[in-house]
């Protein structure tokens, strides 16, 4: 039984995250936070602890989350990109490029951002 919890936990550490884009976006007033990440799943917890503990990096965006609470607030993906198959590849560079055509993209329909 040990060897397969063992087993199990050393597959889910060897599991590639979901790398991408996400947001966290402002229902009253539309603005949004964009952020990329090598690990969507745990950024997204990350932007929601803080912002529970009033300890997030983005001073407005804390301030809004105090005044209107957690159900004004989204905290979604809004694109995620495939894994090189090259293991010593950085694909910072791509994130990077990625969230500048979603920032064009939502700029140009008008979203306000942190």
């Amino acid at each position: 039984m040990a060897t397969d919890r063992k087993a199990a936990i050393r597959a889910y550490k060897e599991t590639p995250r979901p790398m991408g884009v996400f947001c966290v976006r402002n229902l009253e007033s539309g603005r949004l936070l964009l952020g990329t990440t090598v690990d969507l799943p745990s950024m997204l917890r990350r932007q929601r602890f803080q912002l529970e503990n009033g300890g997030h990096a983005n001073r407005a965006l804390q301030v809004d989350w105090n005044s209107l609470g957690a159900d004004a607030f989204e905290i979604d993906v809004l694109d995620t990109l495939e894994r090189a198959e090259d293991a010593t590849s950085d694909p910072r560079d791509d994130l990077v490029e990625l969230a500048e055509m979603w920032r064009e993209r939502l700029a140009g329909e008008g979203h306000a951002t942190y």
